[in-house]
């Protein structure tokens, strides 16, 4: 194995890229990425569903970009081995929802069985889950992640972990992914003492990171986390940058350790499962408690040492102009709350 200071391979032609879960929140982001690198890009997308659903329009965009569709399910291993032979695919990206992350076990069985297959991501995305340790229902998720890898390693398929921690944007307990919607403007909750710092990665960047790794021989078999410096926040520096953002205090409401393990108990999805891992992050530390090895595990800065990531500060003027309307009304009397500001949103793998 080349050591990590070694240049990325230079490819004679592209990759060629299946998604899966390409409609989902992560998988956006990975296809947007993919496509606008020039691989050749392919989606399994599950037959069925209305024809103008949110999804349909999410895949006739993709379409339009030249995205090959292929329908059918994950969990056929014939089906799914006729189909890597069929469209000679190279790279295969799991963005699977956190409801079938078992069905990738068929998937790696088919990529096992024809041998061809140059990577495989499994549906990370978020934190290590081999260093990771939230409470349950969180844990439960973690435990399925954990025995996909084995499964992997065990398989020979050459794998890369994408380890991008928290995704850029405000993070709140009741819901997953509000990376669509700006911080609150009446109340801010910061979780034990606010202090307990994480690192915060927007999506496009996300995307971005990925598409190099998968062409890249340095990241096969590897831990590959993303720590940038300049995204490393605690929940009150996220206050702070907020008000700063909007020239306004807002009251903080701290949230206890002991609040989000009561309602982690509750065991109410997806609420108990976000509850469990803000636990993980904001009290445990589980971003910041442990070093980079670079022998198994690699810090993407070092891969890639001339890219940069977009910085909170950006993704917070974003925020300015998402709140506009509310802060606008907030400044004619008509209170906003937090309740209108925050919606549910289905809890995905990448957590």
């Amino acid at each position: 194995m080349a050591p990590t200071s070694s240049p990325p391979t230079t490819l004679a032609s592209k990759n060629r890229v299946l998604i899966i879960g390409a409609t989902g929140f992560m998988g956006k982001f990975l296809t947007e990425a993919s496509l606008s690198s020039s691989h050749p890009t392919y989606l399994l997308i599950r037959p069925g569903g209305p024809l103008l659903s949110p999804k349909s329009t999410t895949i006739k965009t993709f379409q339009d970009k030249g995205a090959i569709i292929v329908y059918g399910v994950v969990d056929n291993k014939e089906f799914m081995e006729k189909i890597l032979k069929k469209y000679e695919i190279d790279i295969v990206i799991s963005a699977i929802g956190a409801e079938s992350l078992l069905d990738q076990i068929t998937l790696v069985e088919a990529m096992k069985s024809i041998k061809t297959v140059k990577r495989f991501l499994p549906s990370e995305f978020g934190h290590d889950v081999d260093r990771a340790d939230p409470v349950e229902p969180g844990l439960a998720m973690y435990k399925q992640k954990r025995l996909v890898r084995r499964v992997i390693e065990e398989s020979g398929v050459p794998y890369t972990y994408i380890c991008c921690n928290s995704i850029a944007s405000w993070p709140y307990y009741n819901n997953c992914h509000p990376s669509s919607l700006p911080p609150p403007l009446d109340q801010l909750h910061v979780y034990g003492n606010g202090n307990v710092k994480a690192y915060f990665v927007d999506g496009f960047d996300i995307g971005k990171f990925t598409m190099k790794i998968v062409d890249d021989h340095r990241t096969i078999n590897k831990n590959i986390h993303f720590r940038p410096s300049i995204n490393c926040y605690s929940m009150n520096e996220l206050a702070s940058l907020w008000e700063s953002k909007i020239a306004r205090k807002i009251p903080r409401l701290f949230v206890s350790e002991n609040d989000l393990l009561a309602i982690a108990a509750e065991n109410i999805i997806p609420e108990s499962v976000v509850a469990s891992l803000t636990h993980d992050i904001f009290i445990n530390g589980c971003q910041v408690s442990y070093k980079i090895d670079g022998v198994h595990d690699v810090e993407i800065s070092t891969l890639y040492p001339g890219e940069s990531f977009r910085s909170m500060e950006d993704c917070f003027e974003s925020f300015v102009v998402m709140a506009a309307d509310k802060i606008r009304k907030g400044e004619n009397g008509v209170a906003g709350g937090t309740k209108s500001m925050v919606e549910p949103v289905i809890i995905t793998a990448s957590c």
